[in-house]
């Protein structure tokens, strides 16, 4: 092989070579959604504070009750049933009067759990009727419990049972520091009564650029994704008591019905960013309901 042609040669491999560095370099550009967490409830598995072999634990990873009602273990007699592909939440006041309910974090304080940066939550719910009842779908970041400086929280839907015509979501941004805790919050208008008559799905979308939630796949508020949105969130579903409000007339039981959470990925997007919502779900993974 002669000199010019061994000078081509090595010019075209280093061309690949450059070339091939540089595809790896390049941010990825999907809109692509695929499955992370498909909860249907069919082989529902809860411990009472690890994750693996169980998917979802029965507290905050932090340690945590918040609210009127203890958060109990799962077992016999505990908050959660499951009955055809449907989870259960219950609440209910004891004979002293000391209440008990439930919560699932598909994390553990370890930091192990399934979650995403970026992609699609969404859960199919119907809340419990009655004042005082305070469930939520919401969103933390998925890191070891002493991790707690700079962590966002989604709260996809908080529903105060007192208020049958309104619910909120909020974005936070927890620091240590009170001084630099940050959040905005918008209460999304809905039908009197709707969400404690009939399931509704309750989603966000989130991006390199916005936080978008939505009520029934269409889309109801949105924010910038802030800086401190450095790794995934995980999905949490409770159903707490009173959050300052009365619970004297809270209905004893009351129940919370959770028919699915699902929790799409998605790749950081091209620069213009990827349309908001499931609107390129895996031809593989059907729509439930």
């Amino acid at each position: 092989m002669n000199s010019s042609i061994l000078g081509i040669h090595a010019c075209l491999v280093a061309l690949s070579i450059s070339v091939a560095h540089a595809a790896q370099a390049e941010p990825p550009r999907s809109c692509q959604l695929h499955p992370v967490l498909l909860e249907d409830f069919n082989d529902f598995s809860i411990a009472s504070s690890r994750i693996g072999p169980a998917r979802w634990t029965a507290h905050t990873p932090w340690g945590g009750d918040f609210g009127d009602a203890r958060f109990a273990d799962p077992g016999l007699g505990g908050p959660f049933k499951v009955e055809n592909g449907m989870l259960s939440i219950t609440a209910w006041k004891d004979r002293e009067g000391r209440w008990t309910s439930g919560l699932i974090a598909a994390a553990d304080a370890s930091g192990a759990g399934s979650g995403t940066r970026y992609g699609y939550f969404e859960a199919r719910m119907k809340m419990p009727p009655g004042p005082g009842t305070w469930p939520a779908f919401w969103l933390a970041a998925l890191k070891p419990a002493n991790v707690s400086d700079g962590n966002v929280e989604i709260d996809v839907i908080e529903y105060y049972g007192q208020f049958t015509s309104v619910y909120q979501s909020v974005l936070h941004i927890w620091y240590k520091d009170p001084q630099k805790h940050r959040g905005n919050a918008e209460k999304i208008a809905v039908p009197d009564g709707s969400l404690v008559q009939d399931f509704h799905t309750y989603g966000v979308d989130i991006s390199p650029q916005a936080i978008v939630f939505f009520l029934d796949r269409k889309p109801v508020w949105s924010q910038p994704t802030p800086p401190e949105l450095d790794g995934p969130l995980y999905p949490l579903v409770n159903l707490a008591l009173g959050s300052g409000w009365p619970i004297d007339k809270t209905p004893n039981p009351s129940t919370l019905l959770v028919d699915y959470v699902h929790v799409y990925g998605r790749d950081a997007g091209p620069p213009e960013g990827c349309p908001p919502g499931p609107t390129v779900l895996p031809p593989d993974v059907p729509n439930k309901h």
